[in-house]
């Protein structure tokens, strides 16, 4: 049966204390949007509509790439109203899939059992169980252990309220008769909303089997509404994330102490070390080892290399059998062949590094094309920005850069150049040669240091 999903992102969020509105609050590198999308995906539907409030305009803006139908609530009168604006644009012979952006941690094979279980019947419900029930609405079961109706956790007895399933809000329903009972909504409660779980008590009038979904894990429904539950969430995502990597053969020395906001891909035998954070999409080879306190953004990395501790690496590509760090800095736009070196206080910016090149110590290269073998000695910098504008240095296979120089770009030193240790180098030098760029040193007989006059 062909699936459409509507997924209801009109809420404010006021207890954000923000002025975003709450789907676009961040979750491990996504909005929470985002995240219910990327699962709704996974069932591929023929369609996603996602309902958004008035004065919500900045999330159909924010999120423009997101391949879905947008659909406006311009007044906020309750689930059951916002679920009733998407509907036109759903053929009734679909199922219909109710989904919430601010629920972003709910398994795709959860909701394949809620869709399963609609398309056998008429209406599936998810439903979880919690210690503290309160605020949520309660499912109500009948001697059979049938879904008879939802109240309001507002609206309920005091024994309603001792019960301990609660209604997630996610459900899925044929598309026709959802329509039809959705027509019939009244707003007769405590907030004088049109309640969506209103329908459940229809269909059980009607004698329609419900069937309730009980989620395996409740933190995967578990809904944001203020900054605590989203820190709740960011937890629960963050040892998710450690355990699918733990599954896949990753050792992590500490799974709590690990925070990936976007997509990590890792080989064989990898080994992270504590409080590294990985952004955007990052692939780590086969053995790779990642140093305590790191920060891996938008990088590729070899088979076999290393990154010691208190790196930052960011939008770089880093060959095999390389060393980092411990406290190196790699810029965006940078590559590192394989065997190469970067060493403590080493930053790099938009340069390549050639196979076996080592920069050991203290360094700053920028915009600069290093090719193999090549020895940079401590202290050394390209001198890249004239104030204006950006200029490159090239450095031949081979060379030997003593300590202390300072290239002044646009420069080139040939294959095989040595340099001396405290050179200026303003011209080309060329290959197979030493160049230096030094004053000439003097000795001052008689002189002495100032003194504090007191």
């Amino acid at each position: 049966m062909p699936l459409s999903i509507i997924i209801l992102a009109a809420g404010q969020g006021k207890r954000m204390h923000s002025d975003l509105p709450k789907v676009l609050q961040p979750l491990g590198g996504m909005t929470l949007l985002e995240h219910v999308v990327q699962t709704a995906k996974t069932l591929k539907p023929e369609a996603i509509h996602v309902v958004y409030g008035h004065g919500g305009g900045q999330v159909p803006a924010v999120l423009k790439h997101l391949s879905v139908s947008w659909v406006l609530q311009a007044e906020q009168l309750g689930t059951g109203h916002a679920v009733l604006q998407a509907l036109p644009g759903i053929p009734d012979e679909h199922l219909t899939l109710v989904l919430y952006g601010d629920v972003p941690l709910v398994h795709t094979q959860t909701l394949r059992k809620l869709v399963d279980s609609a398309a056998r019947g008429e209406l599936a419900v998810l439903t979880a169980r919690l210690k503290d029930a309160s605020g949520y609405g309660r499912v109500l079961r009948d001697a059979e252990y049938q879904v008879q109706r939802i109240v309001e956790h507002k609206d309920a007895t005091p024994a309603e309220r001792r019960i301990d399933e609660i209604n997630t809000g996610l459900m899925a329903c044929r598309t026709a008769v959802l329509r039809r009972w959705l027509a019939k909504l009244r707003n007769h409660n405590a907030q004088k909303e049109y309640y969506l779980p209103d329908i459940i008590a229809m269909a059980a009038a009607e004698g329609v089997l419900v069937d309730g979904i009980e989620a395996a894990d409740a933190s995967e429904v578990a809904g944001v509404n203020d900054r605590q539950q989203l820190a709740v969430a960011e937890s629960s995502l963050r040892w998710r994330i450690a355990n699918d990597l733990m599954q896949q053969g990753v050792t992590l020395r500490d799974p709590k102490r690990i925070d990936v906001r976007g997509r990590l891909e890792c080989g064989r035998d990898v080994c992270i070390d504590v409080n590294c954070l990985f952004e955007g999409s990052v692939r780590l080879g086969n053995r790779a080892q990642v140093g305590p306190n790191t920060v891996i953004r938008d990088c590729e990395i070899g088979d076999d290399t290393r990154v010691f501790a208190n790196c930052v690496l960011d939008g770089v590509h880093i060959g095999a059998r390389v060393r980092i760090g411990p406290f190196a800095r790699i810029r965006p736009e940078s590559q590192l062949a394989d065997e190469t070196h970067v060493g403590n206080f080493v930053e790099v910016k938009n340069s390549h590094l050639g196979h076996g090149s080592k920069a050991n110590h203290l360094s700053y290269l920028g915009d600069a094309e290093i090719g193999r073998d090549v020895n940079i000695g401590a202290g050394t910098i390209t001198c890249n920005y004239d104030g204006v504008n950006k200029h490159r240095c090239v450095i031949g296979d081979g060379a030997f850069i003593g300590s202390n120089t300072s290239l002044v770009a646009p420069v080139m030193v040939g294959p095989g150049a040595t340099i001396g240790a405290g050179s200026v180098i303003t011209k080309d030098a060329p290959a197979d040669t030493l160049s230096l760029a030094r004053a000439e040193q003097k000795t001052i007989a008689g002189w002495k240091r100032p003194k504090k006059t007191s």
